[in-house]
């Protein structure tokens, strides 16, 4: 039987360190496959997003704790509060799925964060969140983490200085 795709949105940061990413929301559609936890989960952000390690069509993740490295001690847990929260705050360009985000951190880093932050507001903030990756009927099985927003009504997964 075929493993069930979910989605869960990732978790909220709260520091301003997390700039230039700060206020966004992102669908994350998680897969787990039969072996799980033995073999990793297949992770990428369903709305656009622009980062040197994620493909931005296909939003895969290039993570080396998931694609190659992957343990069975790890969870989703790790994976919504240190893994993609780190990932995020500290891009690797030298291993990039997407090399004009790479080229651009690397050779112009305030243009890079401009260009994140206008990916910020066209597709990952919650009036446009659907631009990125509609929602679907199957949205109803979603679980929500938290938001990269500033709603006090939801709990943040984890503070990034706990990581």
């Amino acid at each position: 039987m075929p493993s069930r795709p979910t989605l869960a949105h990732l978790g909220r940061q709260q520091e301003e360190e997390a700039a230039p990413f700060e206020g966004g929301t992102w669908k994350v559609h998680v897969e787990l496959p039969d072996q799980y936890p033995y073999k990793s989960p297949s992770i990428g952000f369903v709305n656009r997003i622009f980062h040197p390690n994620i493909d931005e069509l296909s939003g895969s993740v290039c993570l080396d704790v998931i694609n190659q490295t992957w343990s069975p001690m790890f969870d989703m847990i790790n994976i919504f509060e240190v893994f993609l929260p780190q990932l995020l705050r500290y891009p690797n360009p030298t291993d990039p799925l997407n090399g004009e985000a790479a080229a651009l951190l690397m050779r112009e880093p305030k243009s890079y964060d401009a260009k994140v932050k206008e990916y910020v507001q066209k597709y990952a903030n919650s009036d446009t969140t659907n631009e990125g990756g509609a929602e679907t009927e199957d949205d109803d099985d979603m679980s929500s983490v938290a938001s990269f927003g500033d709603d006090d009504d939801e709990e943040p997964a984890g503070k990034m200085d706990d990581v």
